[in-house]
Formats: structure tokens, sequence, C-alpha cells
């Protein structure tokens, strides 16, 4: 099994919903996303697959459409106020939790054919949320 690792960093708001504590105002983070490709065998480059080409999709979906945005619930009182003022949002279905960015972004490389296997979002420094699918 061959196994490539990218770190895509990115910045984002958001607030949490049904929280209590510093995480239910808005606020941001300067994210690191290590995302995990695998495969069985090489392509004709002997690569999983060229660097190059997870920034071309994927780094440049997040870039597009996470990066420098809030990312709110669509539940979140928040969201219509913010659209209105012309505001970034990017919403979400589920609470903005490190947890769900992760599958966010892991089911966003899916969709793009990246054979992912794995993303782990680092919110700060010192934490971080996996998301991967059962084997």
């Amino acid at each position: 099994m061959f196994r490539v690792v990218q770190e895509i960093s990115f910045c984002y708001g958001h607030r949490l919903l049904n929280y209590t504590g510093k995480c239910q105002h808005l606020h941001g983070h300067n994210a690191r996303a290590l995302v995990t490709l695998e495969a069985e065998s090489l392509d004709d480059r002997g690569m999983v697959i060229d660097f190059g080409d997870i920034k071309r999709s994927l780094q440049t979906w997040i870039d597009e459409q996470i990066d420098h945005r809030m990312l709110l619930c669509r539940d979140d009182p928040a969201l219509p106020v913010l659209k209105d003022l012309g505001e970034p949002v990017f919403e979400m279905d589920s609470n903005p939790t490190a947890e769900n960015i992760a599958r966010l972004i892991f089911e966003e490389a899916e969709r793009r054919g990246l054979p992912v296997v794995e993303v782990v979002l680092w919110e700060t420094p010192r934490s971080s949320a996996t998301y991967r699918r059962r084997p």
C-alpha cells in the first residue's frame, strides 16, 4: 500500500450552535488539513497522485469555497444577517465543528475522484479532529 499526505492551510470563521463556551460566539481559526491518499499500486509516473493534481483539485475548492469564509450551520440565525451584509459564508447542513469540517473536506475529495482515506483537521496547533471511512 502506498500513501501520500498533502497539507492544505486555510482560514475560516464559525460558531457552534447548542454549545456553551467561547465557541458559541463568532470567531476564526488558522486551520491545517492533512489529506491522506492511498493506492495499492502506483500510476505510470510512479505516483499515488501528483501533489499538483491535489492542489489543482482539492486545494482550489478549499480556496474558493471555505477559505476566509464564515462556516455556519443552515440553522444559524446569524446566517441571513451575514448574507444580507454580503459577507462570505459557507452553509453547512451540520454544526461546523472540526469533526464536521474534516468530513466536509473528505467528502469533497471523494467527489473529485481522489483516493482519500483520511482527513485530519488541525483547528489550532494543539487540537485536531479526524474523519475516515470505516474499512
